[in-house]
C-alpha cells in the first residue's frame, strides 16, 4: 500500500517555462550565442541544470558552471517567480493530506530554490519535505535525490513509495531505486519518452492523477 508520495516541481506541481527559459536564454547570451525561441529551450526543464548546457550546448565542466552562474543571476532574484502551479494542483495535495499520505518533494532543482517556490504557492504545508539537489552539483541527478529524500526522512519500504514526474530522469531515478512512477503529460516529457523509459502510469490531467493516486 502506498504511504509516501513523491512529486517532482519543476512541469509537475508548477510550470517554470518562462522563468527557466528567460534565465537560459540570460546565460547563453552571456557565453555569447543568442537564442530568441523561447519554446527551443524547454528541453531544458528536468534534467540537472550543468548537464543541459553540456548536453544541449557542448559545454565543458568549467564553461556549464559558469552558465550555470549566469542562470543563476537571472532566476534568484526574477525566473524563480515567473512560475504558476497548475489549476488543480492545490485541491489534489488537500485531499492526499486528508487521506493520510505523506506528501515529499523530491526535484533537481536546487533545494534552497524548491523550499522557496513551495513557501511561494503556500505548497508546504501540505508536504512532509522538500528535497532537492545541491548548489554544488554534488548532488543533482534525480536517482540521487530521490535516495536522498527516502534515506532523510528513513523511508524503508520501496512498496509503500511512488513518484510522480514530468520528464524520462523522474522515471529512470524512480527505477534506480526500486520504486514505481507516475508520469504526466501536462508537463514537459511526452508519452515516448515515457513508454521507452518504462513509466508504471502516464496520465495525462491533474485531475486524472488525483482519481488515480487515491486509488493507490
Amino acid at each position: 500500500m502506498i504511504k509516501y508520495i513523491l512529486f517532482d516541481l519543476d512541469g509537475t506541481i508548477t510550470n517554470p517555462k518562462e522563468g527557466i527559459t528567460k534565465s537560459i536564454q540570460y546565460a547563453l547570451k552571456a557565453m555569447g550565442i543568442e537564442v530568441n525561441d523561447l519554446d527551443s529551450l524547454c528541453k531544458h526543464i528536468g534534467p540537472p541544470l550543468k548537464d543541459g548546457f553540456k548536453e544541449f550546448w557542448g559545454f565543458d565542466e568549467m564553461k556549464a558552471n559558469l552558465a550555470v552562474e549566469k542562470y543563476r543571476e537571472r532566476y534568484v532574484d526574477t525566473g524563480i517567480y515567473e512560475n504558476y502551479e497548475y489549476e488543480g494542483i492545490s485541491d489534489l495535495f488537500a485531499t492526499l493530506t486528508e487521506k493520510g499520505y505523506q506528501l515529499i518533494v523530491a526535484t533537481s532543482k536546487p533545494e534552497k530554490f524548491a523550499k522557496q517556490i513551495m513557501e511561494h504557492f503556500d505548497l508546504s504545508k501540505y508536504f512532509r519535505d522538500v528535497c532537492g539537489s545541491s548548489m554544488d552539483s554534488t548532488r543533482s541527478k534525480k536517482g540521487d535525490v530521490i535516495r536522498y529524500a527516502l534515506e532523510k526522512n528513513q523511508i524503508t519500504n520501496p512498496e509503500e513509495v511512488i513518484m510522480v514526474g514530468d520528464r524520462y530522469h523522474d522515471i529512470l531515478g524512480a527505477k534506480e531505486n526500486g520504486i514505481p512512477a507516475i508520469a504526466v503529460l501536462y508537463g514537459f516529457g511526452n508519452r515516448e519518452e515515457f513508454i521507452t523509459h518504462g513509466a508504471d502510469y502516464i496520465i495525462e490531467t491533474v485531475q486524472e492523477l488525483k482519481s488515480l493516486l487515491i486509488t493507490l
